[in-house]
């Protein structure tokens, strides 16, 4: 499977046709689905100020760009991490229009296109859940991706959840297997149920958990009004 990279932009305002520029870029790359750690993480100096509603949504501030590098700086790194991936970003035609702006103004004539696979999850959680809103916070509460972390975007932090997202809208339980290395089931150990023959232990409840689950049926029974459909269902 090819390359994928989850990747997310913060910049100084909305449009770079007004002079706004990137400056800080997020990437979390992922191999079948697989966290690899191979992430690549860049604040960058835009050479302008940000705009106040911009530090408002991720609390960057000018002063601590002062002594970051400049795009150009790194724009061979960046170009060589990415190229041949598939790009995985939410909205993705405003992260692909900083990042080509980007590498314009160092005089390269990159399309993203043409170097790598891009994939909108935006589009992607439009066309599951149309008419909904479909912002990363919204779609964590609905997939239940823990994002409680989150208080300010942050380009990093913003891919890494993006990530957990992705897999569930492509793939659902899968998501929880993100890292075997992290505690999480690993594909290649797992064995089918039916491999493990009769070796299964069979554990009985107690006369006391029985007598308890009884009293639990007569309350809610007393409750409803009416017989508890676990009497018919399974006696």
């Amino acid at each position: 499977m090819a390359r994928q990279i989850v990747m997310d932009t913060e910049t100084t305002g909305l449009e770079p046709a007004e002079g706004h520029r990137i400056i800080e870029i997020g990437c979390v790359e992922m191999q079948n689905r697989r966290l690899t750690h191979n992430n690549y993480h860049q604040y960058l100096q835009p050479d302008r100020l940000i705009d106040a509603g911009a530090i408002e949504v991720h609390g960057i501030t000018n002063e601590q760009l002062v002594e970051m590098p400049r795009f150009a700086n790194i724009a061979d790194e960046f170009y060589n991490y990415i190229k041949g991936a598939e790009l995985i970003i939410h909205n993705a035609p405003f992260d692909v229009g900083f990042i080509e702006h980007e590498f314009s103004l160092i005089g390269r004539d990159i399309k993203l296109d043409d170097i790598c696979t891009v994939t909108d999850s935006l589009a992607m959680a439009r066309k599951r859940y149309p008419g909904q809103r479909n912002n990363l916070d919204a779609l964590c509460k609905r997939l239940g991706v823990n994002n409680a972390h989150r208080t300010l975007h942050g380009a990093l932090l913003d891919s890494e959840i993006l990530a957990d997202v992705y897999l569930f809208l492509t793939g659902g339980q899968e998501a929880l297997l993100l890292d075997a290395d992290e505690g999480g089931a690993d594909s290649e150990h797992r064995v089918p149920l039916a491999d493990l023959g009769q070796n299964l232990p069979v554990v009985l409840a107690t006369e006391s958990e029985l007598d308890a689950h009884e009293e639990n049926l007569k309350r809610i029974e007393a409750s409803c009004g009416s017989e508890a459909a676990w009497r018919t269902a399974f006696h």
